[in-house]
């Protein structure tokens, strides 16, 4: 049994790439992983100010959700990151999630991480450069393990993944993590 960590940045609540999120949890359930899924939607996440107490506290001082957060984000043995495309990149939310690790970066090794990435435009290739940002935040991480991509081209309109072969590869990645 592997502890989960699903992180939803979609501001949409039951958005695409929600969806997806909530499709690999249902695999992962079935196969009696112990799952977890978090909307940053609903959480409280100041933007990083770079000041660099961090550094040496491994603590940030901003009193927001992301020291509990990053709690979860250690513990876990898998990470799923989704996003909704925005101009070619992982939206907002994501990214201020992403950069407020800093303080414990370092301790999130030998983690397995899975990416969701939908997107309203229909070309494969316009989900790409979401992809390598992911990436860019794994590359910084130690013993990082990718296990899998789903990208969701073509999809815009609230729910409109459902019912896509997207569908059927969420829970199967969420069944095999």
């Amino acid at each position: 049994m592997k502890n989960i960590l699903i992180l939803s940045s979609t501001p949409r609540r039951g958005g695409n790439s929600d969806l997806l999120c909530d499709e690999f949890m249902k695999g992962a359930l079935e196969a009696e992983h112990k799952v977890e899924k978090i909307a940053l939607r609903e959480k409280d996440i100041h933007p990083c100010l770079g000041c660099d107490v961090c550094q040496s506290t491994h603590a940030c001082v901003q009193k927001d959700d992301m020291a509990a957060l990053l709690d979860k984000l250690v513990a876990a043995d898998v990470i799923v990151m989704a996003t909704p495309v925005y101009f070619y990149t992982m939206c907002g939310q994501m990214k201020t999630f992403i950069d407020r690790t800093v303080p414990r970066y370092t301790e999130i090794s030998g983690k397995e991480f899975y990416f969701i990435a939908t997107a309203a435009d229909g070309k494969r290739e316009a989900l790409v450069r979401t992809i390598d940002a992911f990436r860019g935040f794994t590359d910084c991480l130690e013993d990082a393990r990718e296990q899998g991509v789903l990208l969701a081209p073509g999809v815009w309109k609230k729910g409109e993944v459902a019912g896509t072969s997207a569908m059927e590869q969420a829970h199967a990645m969420g069944r095999n993590a």
